[in-house]
């Protein structure tokens, strides 16, 4: 979306000339083809909005029978019953008799905010002036402001003079790489252009939300990535895809995008890698869910109903993975819809029962109903005290106890071989299982008895509440449920976690003491090989703030500051000042993190995470990176302990490397640089004075061709840029005091063009701006600017002498 504010600044008398300006002279849209609405009250409460209208007919080549009236559906902004109000002013542009989808129906007439798709709404001004306090009742506002919106790709379709958003360069080459991957025909495109035209803004969109950190999941924004994906894989089996096939689209999406968002080619190995595991896990269980809900609709349709229950796409969803808008699309492709509030609220129940609030976590895909049978015969048959698995990762890095249950290829075995891929439960564990941005921990799972048996356990994760799953891969022997086994962490993994942790507890710290209580956290991944932290806050940090917050970290390590990890009441917590994060979930009682001593209290968090016991622990912390990951939200990437060792290896390494390599020593390698640079600008500058002067000398060896009393002026000059010829085009006009000139030269493989106009020739209604679209259009561009002065570029250079051919004809025209 595209558009503008104001708060109590300019409004009507600037809003829409601006608007006009923007879309006529700037990017050039026909006049004659754009349509004004403004506001009239067909109740008669409200005054007619004739203050915009008159403001419209002023506008340079607007007709005055294209600015219409229209009543409160089409022209009354309001947000609620009451409050900020007021009228808005659309324009819409005329896309032509054969833009009508209607024109074969009798009595069709084509018209603005009618029933076709001629006449299309381009930008929206609303004009905030009213606070509606009942239905009849508007005051005016002390301050009157100004809330635009128009859409983007809309707009780039009507400039790229294309019927549909999909054409535009923003989304063809997606398209065309879906195209050439199905090894279609373009009539076999057409046939299915409601699967391409799903896959390929589904997969920019899954793009998009991986690069910003957002990860395919079960609640919220992850749901969404998750539920976008799946969607657009479903719609790849329509158009013929049998295998993981977005990770080749969403390369087309980079392809396009990265120059403008680096972030997408930054986390080019997370888009592809994340896409395909998403697509494997969905096509696992996709055939049957399928399968299932088509038996469940045809049961539906044989009792006479129309509309599935809200229980019924919950279970395919928990069970077979389908979201919800997948069941919505399968039930309306047989004629059928999905009860919504009651799949939300079966959800919200399915969670409450579930014991696991927000973490359904990874494992659903086996089916929470799987673990949920589990966990509940394991709670039956007095396996888990407690009720539940208990979690301590705490206490030590290896305990021992029997294996509980066994599972291999999502259902429950007694024993499991080598290679197999298990998932272990054990009564209690000091694993630490995924959550809170903290990854699990690693390690082993080993029997105490003959046989001899190894799992190396790669994850831990907790599918439904009460419950964690060790997930690994035998390595040696057969485990068998009953077995006693001894679980022990990777504690050199573990320790390098923990330094992580912690350092994202300073970091914060830190960044409300550099940037303000603002920045709070917005998400976070703790690794053992690094650290990410997301936080709000408005503008890219400068190179200062960012030094600062790493010394403040540092100084705090170097401390070596206690920390004092205790259990207490939530409220108690909330209320000595403990910060918890939004949109995480607490119970009555709390883990609470105490960074500090006595005397000086560098943090206090809510955490369940581990720790280090001092901060000292940590050792050298490094910023990596810091960058935006969406609006409001920014990113820091560092690395603590042993990723800083060998960060800082690397770095001197890389300085030595470069000091050899321009002969001078490590301390001096910034001062040779900066003597490198400036003998770089030195030649860069010669070099220019080199083609200016060049350049200058073609166009002093140039005569223009005098149409009566108007010499004209049409040239290509070597190598000189764009600010080389609007000063010779100002050399021109200094010399003539009737003239045209157009001067053209390549600059970077691209054709520039300048076209100048004497004051007399402006003042007989003659525009540069027409002349350079004239001229521009044979080498593929096109340009805009002054009445005496404007520019242009374009594609193919080659062009240019007969794009120069048009300015003595277009002169002559004129002088009749």
């Amino acid at each position: 979306m595209l558009g503008n504010w104001s708060f109590g600044d300019y409004y009507k008398q600037e809003a829409i000339p601006w608007a006009w300006e923007l879309l006529t002279r700037v990017w050039g849209l026909p006049a004659d083809r754009l349509w004004a609405t403004c506001f009239e009250d067909e109740q008669g409460i409200v005054p007619r909005d004739d203050e915009a209208a008159d403001i419209w007919r002023q506008q340079p080549g607007i007709r005055p029978d294209h600015v219409l009236y229209f009543g409160r559906k089409d022209n009354f902004w309001e947000m609620a019953d009451t409050g900020p109000c007021g009228p808005d002013s659309e324009i819409h542009i005329d896309l032509g008799p054969q833009a009508c989808e209607r024109s074969s129906i009798p009595g069709h007439v084509c018209s603005v905010n009618g029933d076709c798709h001629r006449f299309l709404e381009l930008w929206n001004l609303v004009f905030i002036q009213y606070n509606r306090s009942g239905p009849t009742a508007l005051e005016p506002l002390p301050a009157k402001h100004v809330d635009t919106g128009m859409g983007f790709e809309r707009v780039v379709a009507v400039l790229q003079g294309v019927d549909s958003t999909y054409r535009t360069d923003l989304i063809r080459p997606v398209l065309d790489r879906i195209q050439s991957m199905a090894g279609h025909s373009s009539a076999q495109v057409e046939e299915l252009i409601t699967p391409y035209r799903v896959i390929s803004d589904h997969a920019r969109a899954a793009a998009f939300l991986i690069a910003d950190g957002v990860v395919p999941g079960n609640i919220g924004r992850n749901y969404v990535c998750r539920m976008i994906i799946r969607r657009a894989s479903r719609f790849g089996g329509k158009a013929g895809f049998t295998k993981p096939f977005l990770a080749g689209v969403a390369e087309a999406v980079i392809e396009t995008y990265a120059e403008v968002y680096p972030e997408l080619a930054r986390h080019r190995a997370t888009i592809l890698s994340t896409l395909t595991d998403e697509e494997r896990r969905f096509q696992r269980t996709v055939d049957t869910g399928v399968t299932h809900l088509a038996s469940v609709l045809a049961d539906l349709r044989a009792a006479g109903g129309t509309v599935l229950p809200g229980s019924s796409s919950s279970d395919a969803y928990t069970t077979y993975g389908l979201p919800f808008e997948i069941t919505r699309d399968i039930a309306r492709e047989q004629g059928m819809d999905v009860d919504e509030a009651g799949f939300l609220l079966a959800m919200e129940e399915h969670r409450q029962a579930s014991g696991a609030g927000q973490e359904l976590g990874d494992l659903v895909e086996e089916g929470v109903e799987v673990y949920q049978a589990l966990l509940t015969n394991l709670q039956q048959s007095g396996a888990l005290k407690d009720g539940g698995v208990r979690q301590d990762p705490y206490s030590g890095l290896q305990l021992e106890a029997p294996v509980v249950a066994l599972l291999a290829g999502g259902q429950r075995v007694q024993s499991a071989g080598p290679g197999d891929a298990v998932q272990v439960v054990l009564p209690e564990t000091p694993f630490y299982a995924e959550s809170g941005g903290q990854v699990s921990d690693q390690g082993t799972i080993v029997s105490l008895r003959e046989p001899r048996w190894e799992i190396v356990v790669e994850d831990a994760q907790k599918p439904v509440g009460g419950l964690i799953v060790h997930l690994g891969r035998v390595t040696k022997g057969s485990p068998r449920e009953g077995d006693q086994a001894r679980a022990v962490v990777d504690a050199s993994r573990r320790w390098d976690i923990m330094r992580n942790h912690t350092a994202t507890h300073l970091l914060h710290a830190a960044l409300h003491r550099v940037l303000g209580e603002h920045a709070r956290q917005a998400g976070s991944l703790v690794a053992p090989d690094r650290l990410r932290f997301d936080f709000t806050h408005s503008q890219a940090m400068t190179a200062q703030e960012l030094a600062q917050v790493e010394a403040l970290v540092n100084e705090a390590v170097l401390e070596n500051y206690p920390l004092d990890m205790v259990e207490r009441p939530r409220e108690e917590a909330i209320a000595e000042g403990a910060m918890a994060l939004f949109g995480e979930t607490y119970g009555e009682r709390v883990r609470t993190i105490t960074i500090g001593h006595s005397g000086q209290r560098v943090s206090y968090e809510l955490c369940g995470g581990t720790h280090v016991p001092e901060t000292g622990v940590i050792g050298a912390f490094l910023i990596t990176s810091e960058g935006s990951v969406a609006a409001g939200i920014r990113r820091i990437e560092a690395v603590t302990g042993r990723g800083a060792l060998q960060l800082i290896r690397s770095r001197l390494k890389t300085l030595d490397s470069a000091a050899d390599r321009l002969g001078t020593t490590p301390d001096s390698v910034p001062d040779r640089i900066q003597s490198l640079l400036e003998e770089k600008d030195r030649l860069a500058k010669e070099a220019a004075a080199a083609k200016t002067s060049s350049a200058q000398t073609a166009f002093d060896g140039l005569a223009p061709t005098m149409i009566g009393e108007v010499a004209v002026l049409a040239a290509i000059l070597p190598d000189a840029d764009a600010d080389t010829l609007r000063s010779l085009a100002d050399q021109f006009r200094a010399k003539h005091t009737s003239g045209v000139a157009v001067l053209a030269s390549v600059s970077d493989e691209r054709p520039v063009i300048i076209a100048a106009l004497t004051q007399d020739l402006v003042a007989r209604g003659w525009r540069a701006g027409d002349l350079v679209k004239e001229v521009a259009q044979v080498v593929g561009g096109s340009g805009g600017g002054k009445p005496m002065l404007a520019q242009a570029g374009g594609k193919d250079a080659s062009a240019l002498p007969a794009a120069l051919a048009r300015v003595v004809p277009w002169v002559h025209a004129r002088i009749g």
